[in-house]
């Protein structure tokens, strides 16, 4: 006898069909299971065999043949375990095999026949869904899985229990979506005395969807104010929260199905790896930069990352996604995300000028900073240098202005830049900071004497081609936080105040000389 159960295998956040063949020969009693599958895949023979032992059960004296088709596609994981029990019963009558026609089934098996959870449920059942397909999965993955929207999802606890429900005799309920959560309080960016002109750059970036570096001393605020960004943005809409929430899924980070519409916020240390931060390891799984995905990446102390690691950033703020290599496959991962960076101007901290600076400026300066590549630096719109806080500014009272003020400001200017993009053909950016080509030329509208500025900072050797690009984003951003409206000529000095420039040329400079 012979018979079929449709399931999954993982690619990024994608999933790809997967049938599970089960044939009943004559021959010596054997369970053979083929189809390019991992060691936890091939370990699915004895995890079978001992949850039909805890059910009462045994396998037929029979050879027993499992095929995971296509043969080609690599298979990982222990979700095969349940598909593959299902595809067996079907085939010794205890299930009727037509039941099975409209399901997709993943899940792993106990000893004693209960049904484990697994990661991915999400991304399982969107595609499940895709193919039209329902869901079997484990009963703690009911709620995850239910996100799906239309998708049906048969959530079982056991084996026992899915013959049961096939039979008739003891019906499952549909599992309910887990809850919606809005996330943990952010503190307030009232808390910062001083440093008015980082908290600026700061609502600049949350605006735009801008990168954005701070440069001071210890001491100065950098990571507090970097801390304080995700009160700043608005919530997920739906269709990021999906996307976030599928990565998270195959990361195994949704617990009891609950999201949450805060976005991410992924700080690692910087003794991360190459394929920490981007992806990888044995199974591909995703690296900080797609679990930042529609969030903030945050680096504390830059420069003490590796610069492997560090230049692995550039395609995925570039493209937005990042695809890791593996000799039997491309596995690939969305990674929009927002870099906030902090360091201190030199190894000890405190950099050419007042109170302890270093001995050997400005080389010591020159030498840790140089750690980071100029065309990571090119990619991040606004670099703040954070002076130290004084006593004067400690005394002072809290600042009449926090996040809710700030936070109201960004929503206007987001508003205006997805109304904008709504009326005209965007190219799907909907962010100041990823508009390019003809849509930024149309939205930024520049007036003579602002492109003159413009001009005369990149001739002064000061603005890359990329730079340019960036300047005039970082401008459209300035001018939506005060209504919208053209880009005039103090948006752009602004603007350029904010970038680093090549050695030899001053931003400033130039702002100040026009």
């Amino acid at each position: 006898m012979a018979a079929r159960v449709v399931t999954l295998a993982f690619s990024g956040v994608e999933a790809v069909r997967v049938d599970v063949q089960v044939q009943f020969t004559g021959g010596e009693s054997k369970f053979f299971l083929v189809g390019m599958g991992d060691k936890a895949v091939s370990e699915s023979r004895e995890r079978v065999r001992a949850a039909f032992v805890g059910m009462g059960l045994a396998l037929p004296a029979k050879r027993i043949i499992a095929n995971l088709a296509p043969a080609d596609l690599p298979k990982e994981g222990s979700h095969y375990d349940l598909p593959i029990a299902l595809a067996i019963m079907a085939a010794m009558g205890i299930i009727p095999p037509d039941v099975l026609e409209d399901w997709a089934a993943v899940g792993e098996l106990a000893l004693d026949g209960r049904i484990t959870a697994i990661t991915g449920a999400l991304p399982a059942a969107v595609a499940a869904g895709a193919m039209g397909l329902g869901l079997i999965c484990p009963e703690a993955c009911g709620p995850e899985a239910a996100w799906a929207g239309e998708t049906r999802i048969l959530a079982a606890p056991s084996l026992i229990a899915l013959v049961n429900h096939f039979r008739g005799t003891q019906i499952l309920s549909p599992p309910q979506p887990g809850s919606l959560l809005d996330g943990e309080r952010v503190p307030d960016l009232r808390d910062v005395k001083g440093q008015e002109n980082a908290k600026r750059a700061l609502e600049i970036a949350a605006a735009g969807g801008h990168n954005l570096s701070f440069i001071g001393p210890p001491g100065s605020g950098k990571s507090m104010m970097a801390a304080r960004l995700p009160g700043l943005l608005p919530p997920l809409t739906p269709e990021e929260l999906l996307q976030t929430s599928m990565i998270h899924s195959v990361a195994g980070l949704i617990a009891r199905g609950q999201l949450t519409r805060a976005r991410p916020f992924r700080s690692p240390h910087h003794s991360a790896s190459m394929a920490a931060l981007t992806g990888g390891g044995h199974k591909a799984k995703p690296g900080e930069v797609s679990l930042a995905h529609n969030g903030v990446l945050f680096l504390d102390e830059l420069p003490e990352f590796g610069t492997q690691a560090l230049d692995s950033l550039r395609q995925p703020l570039e493209t937005g996604e990042v695809v890791v290599a593996r000799a039997n496959a491309h596995v690939r991962y969305p990674s929009r995300f927002q870099l906030v960076a902090a360091m201190n101007p030199c190894r000890c901290g405190h950099g050419g000028t007042g109170r302890g600076a270093c001995g050997r400026a400005p080389r010591c300066q020159t030498d840790y900073q140089g750690r980071i590549s100029g065309p990571l630096m090119d990619r991040i719109d606004l670099q703040i240098e954070v002076p130290p806080v004084t006593a004067a500014d400690l005394a002072l009272p809290a600042p009449s202005e926090g996040t809710a003020e700030a936070a109201a400001r960004v929503t206007g200017a987001r508003r205006l830049q997805a109304d904008r993009a709504a009326e005209a053909d965007s190219g799907g950016a909907v962010l100041n900071a990823l508009a390019e080509g003809d849509w930024l030329e149309t939205i930024v509208d520049l007036d003579p004497s602002a492109r003159a500025l413009l001009s005369r900072a990149a001739e002064a050797g000061g603005l890359s081609a990329r730079g340019w690009t960036r300047t005039l984003r970082l401008a459209r951003t300035i001018a939506d936080l005060e209504g919208g409206g053209p880009v005039r000529r103090v948006h752009i000095a602004e603007a350029l105040i904010y970038r680093r420039v090549a050695p030899g040329a001053s931003a400033g400079s130039v702002v100040s000389a026009s």
